[in-house]
């Protein structure tokens, strides 16, 4: 496996289908525009349309001809996830890449729809009702690329309260929230990897950082109730010593397209801590992490908690 990997690896995706989510800016839109100019089809996500719309165009600037269309996606509603899942499945009976991509980080405390806390209902339990409802057509040989995050590494482990409706009752600490909530995204990744591979079908789960990117996030997530001193500062920390958006797309652009991965492999940047770099490579993860045990308990809660069957067979 090349470990020197650029975007001119990416091979002809004509014909392919790509269902990516939160491509309103930073790396969703990047990972989009990068499967566009290669030919695939895309279906792109969005909570605001209107957003959703702004950045289509902006892809068809930069990828003319490209076929994109949008699909209203909120994932912080499981109701509206699930339905919106199964309307696509129905519609698109194969998919053959999808990128979840989307989330928040870092809110002050707040809930989805549902009651969970907000990052790790929409990060997580999100991104599972939301695979869970498109399996049908990602079951016949999707890559599916689960979106995680440096900060995985800070999390000790995952409280399964946070997965209840009633939450848990330890305090509030929104860098660990996330951190859990990216801890999930790896062990849902790695799961369905080794659930698909027991079940013998052709699907490949792998996972993706972007390093230390410079987009909205950190911005969209601390302002969430309004504008904040620390939302601005740590906003344009990142900008400065941050990545560029388009620079942290390319792990996940490898991760979706290198014919030579296979389940279970995570995507980074090369450079120093895997803060940036510009040859994404596979890198290496917490112990925690690849922890079957944690991650069976997690799919268990996770069901229960969405209402969702994932039956990978």
């Amino acid at each position: 496996m090349s470990e020197r990997w650029s975007t001119t690896d990416i091979g002809d995706l004509s014909g392919q289908t790509a269902v990516i989510t939160g491509v309103t800016g930073g790396l969703g839109a990047h990972t989009a525009l990068g499967l566009a100019r290669r030919g695939a089809r895309l279906i792109v996500t969005a909570r605001d349309t209107r957003k959703a719309e702004d950045a289509v165009r902006r892809l068809r600037e930069e990828a003319p001809g490209s076929d994109i269309s949008i699909v209203e996606l909120d994932l912080a509603n499981l109701a509206q996830t699930t339905a919106a899942a199964q309307d696509l499945a129905a519609a698109e009976p194969r998919i053959d890449i999808l990128v979840n991509n989307a989330g928040v980080m870092i809110p002050p405390f707040a809930r989805t729809q549902d009651g969970f806390e907000l990052q790790m209902g929409t990060n997580h339990l999100g991104h599972f009702a939301w695979t869970a409802g498109l399996w049908p057509s990602l079951r016949d040989g999707a890559r599916v690329v689960t979106v995680s995050s440096l900060a995985h590494a800070s999390a000790r482990g995952i409280d399964l309260r946070t997965l209840t409706p009633e939450g848990s009752p330890r305090r509030y600490r929104r860098w660990n929230a996330y951190a859990e909530s990216k801890l999930a995204n790896l062990l849902f990744a790695w799961e369905l990897a080794r659930r698909s591979e027991a079940a013998g079908l052709p699907v490949v789960s792998v996972a993706a950082h972007p390093g230390y990117a410079s987009t909205n996030l950190t911005k969209s997530g601390l302002n969430l109730r309004g504008r904040s001193l620390p939302g601005i500062a740590i906003h344009q920390v990142t900008g400065i010593i941050g990545q560029p958006a388009a620079h942290g797309a390319l792990p996940l652009l490898r991760a979706a397209t290198d014919p030579m991965l296979t389940g279970g492999d995570y995507i980074g940047p090369d450079g120093f801590q895997q803060l940036r770099g510009r040859h994404p490579r596979t890198v290496g993860s917490t112990r925690l992490a690849r922890d079957p045990r944690l991650a069976g308990a997690l799919w268990s809660a996770s069901q229960s908690a969405t209402g969702v069957v994932f039956d990978v067979t």
